[in-house]
């Protein structure tokens, strides 16, 4: 018996990194598990990994059509959602001097615009009782230069946490910001690589993207999946509006 059989869930961004654990951890545990992701090859490669409990549909959920595809179809294969990741995101390095329109487009479009209407069209699939869990991140309290539209983003989705989770109590849905710290992921790897080295803003900045953390290192996928895990089961059936933190102590101690 797995914690999570007979549910259905939606992880976005899954086709590398945290979104892949999550999924990967949710299907081990008896879940159908839709995976999206933007790139076809590495969500191919995210579902052959999974197993048969995998279903890739490739898409982009800063794009409405695209959304609107995506629930479709689940629709029509399962009929509703238990779970609603919404995981997909990107992060920038961009001081205030250098922020550009499409940079400022892209991080708004993808993290925030795309959070809020993954989970506005899930609405109708959500079953009584169901699970969504919302990404943020330690950035969004750490004041970490270069990181600020970044940053912005996700403290706005640990707003919508609370705002969701007041509006669907009564229908006994839940919703939750869960928050990384530093975390070895492909998309994490390609963020550090782009702050500048030697200065002591970059030594900063890097204090909060690689791995100080109270613990002396950097968090991996699996375990940021098995909080994901508690927050999608049964096991946290009386917590909602809350935000839990997977970040080695780092805006903790």
């Amino acid at each position: 018996m797995g914690q999570l059989d007979d549910k259905t869930a939606l992880v976005t961004g899954a086709s590398t990194g945290i979104g892949l654990a999550i999924a990967r951890r949710f299907a081990a545990e008896g879940a159908t598990v839709y995976l999206t992701g933007r790139r076809q090859a590495e969500l191919d490669a995210a579902v052959e990994q999974i197993g048969s409990r995998a279903i890739g549909i490739r898409g982009d959920v800063s794009k409405l059509e695209d959304l609107d595809r995506l629930f479709a179809e689940i629709t029509e294969r399962s009929g509703r959602l238990d779970i609603v990741v919404a995981n997909a995101g990107v992060g920038d390095y961009a001081p205030l001097g250098e922020i550009t329109e499409e940079g400022y487009e892209r991080a708004t479009s993808i993290n925030l615009k795309g959070t809020v209407f993954t989970v506005q069209k899930a609405l109708p699939m959500l079953s009584a009782g169901a699970s969504v869990i919302l990404f943020s991140s330690s950035a969004a309290r750490l004041g970490v230069p270069g990181l600020g539209v970044y940053a912005a983003t996700k403290a706005a989705i640990r707003s919508l946490a609370r705002t969701w989770a007041a509006e669907l109590a009564d229908r006994g849905i839940r919703v939750n910001a869960l928050t990384p710290g530093p975390v070895t992921t492909p998309g994490a790897d390609e963020l550090r690589a782009a702050f500048p080295k030697g200065d002591q803003p970059a030594a900063a900045a890097e204090s909060a993207a690689p791995a100080p953390t109270p613990l002396g290192r950097a968090g991996h996928p699996d375990e940021v999946a098995a909080t994901a895990l508690y927050l999608a089961g049964s096991q946290s059936s009386f917590t909602t509006g809350a935000e839990l933190f997977v970040d080695g102590g780092l805006t903790q101690l």
